[in-house]
Parts: C-alpha cells; structure tokens; sequence
C-alpha cells in the first residue's frame, strides 16, 4: 500500500473515518504523530538534543507542540515558535499546547530567539491552497536563513500537497516525515527540492479504511515490472523480439534517431529499422551497422518498411518542416502500435488528435502545452491534471517528463520516484523513446512498456549520477547500465 500516492482530498477523508471510528481519534493520531517524529529525530541526530519548533494554530502545529512536550521529558532542551492565532486551535492540537504548557516549554514570538541544533517545521498542513503570505511568509524565510537541520511534519511549509507547487515560499527540509500516506505534491514538480528525504509514517489507521478511498495514483513499480521480461527459450529467434522502426534524422539531426535505434537494441529488440534523409545512411550504418537503415524522401518510400513494424518511433530529429509533415502523415494513416515524440509531437498539436488504437506520447512540459494549447506554466501547476487531459484527449498512453515523470494509462497515472537534474541533456529523450518501443515490441502492454521504460531510463541515470556525479551526463552513458538492470530479472 505504501507506493499509493494520496491526494488532500482522500486523506482528509481517511482522517475522518478514522476518527471516527478510534475512541479520542484526533488525538490517538496526533500522539502517534508525535512519538514517530522524536524516534526520527533520536535516529537521525543522536547527538542533538535542543529543539525549536515552528507551530501553526492547526493540527500540524498540534504535532509540533505534542513532540515538543515528548521531547522535554526525553531531556531535549525546547522551545516553541507559535505562528499565528492559538487562541482558538481544533481540539486535539489544544491539547497538545496544554501537554507543552504543563512541560513549561517556552512559547516564543516569532522575532524571539533561540539556538537549536535542529528546527522542526509545523507550520502548515496538507490544506494549504493559497500563497503563503504574513507571520507564515516570514516564519519559513527564517527557516530557510537557518543552518540547522529542518524536519518537516506531513508536508513541507509552503508546498501544495496535491501539485507539488511553491505557493509563495516553503520550508526547504532536510527531512519529511509525511502521515497516513504518500502524498502527490512530495514526488513531482517543486516537492523533491524541498523535501529532502522522505519517510512515511503510516499511523493505525484501519487497513479497510485505506482501501475504501479509490486511488488511481501510485509510484511506479519498476522491479516488480522487470518480472514481466521473462527468460528466453534457447530457441528463441530475432523475429520473436519485435521489429522497431524509427523514423527521425531531418538534416543536422542524424544523432537523434540514431540514439533511438541503440537503445531499441540494447534492451532487446530482434530488429530495429532507421528511416533518415539518404545523406544520413553511411554515417549510421558506420556508427551502428546492426541497425538496417533507409533514406526515404516521400510519402510513398515509407510504405514497405511500415509494413515490417510491430512499433513504429516517429519523432526524433523529425523536424517540422514538409519533409518530417508528409512522413508523419502516412505514419499516423497506419494502424500499428505507434510512439510519437519530439517534434512528431510538436506536428501533432497543429491537427485534429488522431483517432490511433495503439498510442503513446511521451512530452516534456513545454510539448504538452502546446498539445493542450496552454502555457507551460499551466502544465507545470498542475502536472496530475496535465497528463490526464492528455490521455483523454489523444486516448493514449501518455509519460509527461520531468521532476516526478507521470505515466496515464487506463488503469490511472504512476509517477516515476527516479531520475535527477543531470538528465537534462541532449538525446536523453530520444534514448528514452528507443527503450520503451523495445519493450512495446516485446510483448509487453502501452502502459507497462512507458513506465518500465522510464523507470529503467531514470533508474541507470541515478545510479551513474552517484558514481560519477550529474554534470557531463551523455543519453548513450546510460545504456550499459539499463542492458544491466533489465538482465537483473530476463537473463
């Protein structure tokens, strides 16, 4: 259950199931809050044994002065930031400033001093909407100015828990330790920059509680996906392991397609076919002569290698000038399981959404607007949002890149936990687009393939990241680590 991924809507509503069903539930929870942030602190800082805590007047401040107050009788030295009005907090955070008054914890103004060896963000919970403005505004800019550690309670201060937005400002923690269930906003867009590490403390909330919210939002499985790639026979031929055809290279672009047809390769296809501009031919075949590759000028030159496809890539390099628009036209007329990006996406947005049985399209967010006819930064408040009107506007499996790359499908959208800032690097996509069509054209489903395919892309990209840092990170430097990664389950 753990990789399901929440938004504040539906844990609102576990909230109050819950609540209502557990005697003094608001406060049960809260206490359970409370004793798994001191054992996070305990584990995490050993040695630190002084605490400020930054309090909002609602239940997350509520966490914040009950960890307090356990906190003091562990004999941690504390004091107590109280934002806003807590004249009239909800019930169970009452209670809490009661336990903290009574461990005769300091409650401080927000201009008060104190010197902390670590600060804990309880500002703001899941409910935030609107941008962070006055006392709360300043409070998290002091966070931020602060050098010790921060550990947020649920949710970084400041971020949307549905979209993953800065409104305004927001805590930059070292730590989150978010309740009940993952939520949305800490995977994608702005949430891994300010979350820090993430953990999840679930609570005691009933197991049929959780399972009445339907929750068509996860992360994606990457090893349990791997399972579908299964042993090969020692019969098995090269006509069993699909035929993908790339069709991209406009002039100055060769490159593109061809990082394509190596990563089509490299994660198993039987064959893979590049149609290019002729001037392009002998360069690929030199680079990369297991590759079959065409030069095609017109409409007419594709037909008889369409026909040989079982997942047809157009995209990469494509260009947009009549050269990549007729080509994409007679590719769009064919009924065969088609992958569209780059610039075929960019062609796409300038026609009427083709009515295709067998689609996917992978866009960055600046390809999505244009499909959708937004802006950029439209697509990117609402990524969630963005990657649903596109399934249903193409009836296609859809992967929109970026921090959190989201998968739609028609069983619902998984979001990519992988992949880091060193991927933003020329031909990483077109790489990405050749992995997924293998996988297409091996058997498994749209939806398995993209995501699969994405995880093992970012997956490769973090672990070289790691070893040798993200800065000169080139598309075809992830290859040998994705043929290793799909080994580690299909050999």
């Amino acid at each position: 259950m753990q990789n399901l991924l929440y938004n504040t809507k539906q844990i609102r509503a576990i909230e109050q199931q819950a609540i209502a069903e557990l005697a003094q539930g608001d406060f049960v929870l809260m206490q359970q809050a409370a004793s798994a942030l001191l054992g996070l602190l305990k584990q995490r800082w050993p040695s630190r044994k002084s605490l400020l805590v930054y309090a909002g007047n609602g239940n997350n401040g509520g966490d914040g002065y009950l960890l307090a107050a356990y906190a003091k009788a562990e004999g941690y030295r504390v004091a107590i930031k109280c934002i806003g009005d807590h004249s009239k907090l909800p019930n169970a955070a009452m209670m809490a400033k009661q336990a903290a008054e009574q461990a005769q914890i300091p409650l401080l103004s927000l201009d008060d001093s104190f010197k902390a060896d670590v600060l804990v963000d309880a500002l703001l919970g899941i409910g935030l909407n609107r941008p962070v403005n006055g006392h709360y505004a300043s409070a998290i800019e002091q966070i931020n100015l602060n050098t010790a550690p921060v550990v947020a309670v649920d949710v970084p201060s400041g971020l949307c828990a549905d979209t993953g937005q800065v409104l305004g400002t927001a805590v930059l923690a070292a730590v989150t330790l978010s309740f009940i269930g993952y939520k949305v906003g800490l995977f994608t867009a702005d949430g891994p920059d300010h979350c820090g590490d993430l953990l999840l403390e679930p609570l005691s909330i009933p197991q049929h509680v959780l399972a009445a919210q339907d929750c068509s939002t996860s992360l994606v499985p990457g090893p349990q996906l791997l399972t579908q790639l299964k042993p090969r026979r020692t019969n098995f031929h090269k006509g069993q392991a699909g035929h993908v055809v790339i069709l991209g290279g406009d002039f100055g672009m060769a490159g593109a397609p061809l990082l394509s047809a190596e990563a089509a390769l490299r994660c198993g296809a039987g064959l893979v076919t590049v149609l290019t501009r002729k001037e392009h031919v002998a360069a690929l075949v030199a680079r990369r002569p297991e590759c079959m590759v065409h030069g095609v000028e017109a409409q007419q030159d594709l037909h008889p290698y369409l026909l040989k496809a079982n997942v047809i890539v157009a995209g990469p390099g494509l260009g947009q000038q009549f050269w990549g628009q007729q080509l994409l036209q007679q590719v769009l007329a064919q009924d065969k399981a088609l992958l569209l990006d780059a610039d075929a996406l960019n062609l796409l947005a300038q026609q009427t959404p083709p009515h295709h049985k067998q689609l996917i399209l992978t866009p960055h967010p600046g390809e999505a607007a244009r499909l959708l006819k937004c802006s950029n930064q439209e697509v990117q408040q609402s990524r969630l949002k963005t990657v649903n009107a596109l399934r249903h506007q193409y009836q296609a499996t859809v992967l929109l890149k970026g921090n959190g790359s989201l998968v739609a499908g028609t069983d619902g959208v998984q979001l990519l936990n992988a992949g880091n800032p060193g991927m933003a690097s020329a031909g990483m996509g077109d790489l990405l687009s050749g992995i997924i069509a293998a996988l297409w054209a091996q058997g498994l489903s749209a939806c398995d393939a993209t995501a699969l395919g994405g995880w093992l892309h970012a997956t490769a990209a973090d672990r070289l990241a790691a070893r040798h840092g993200q800065r000169g990170l080139l598309a075809l430097d992830l290859l040998e680590q994705v043929r290793a990664l799909l080994n580690q389950q299909s050999a």
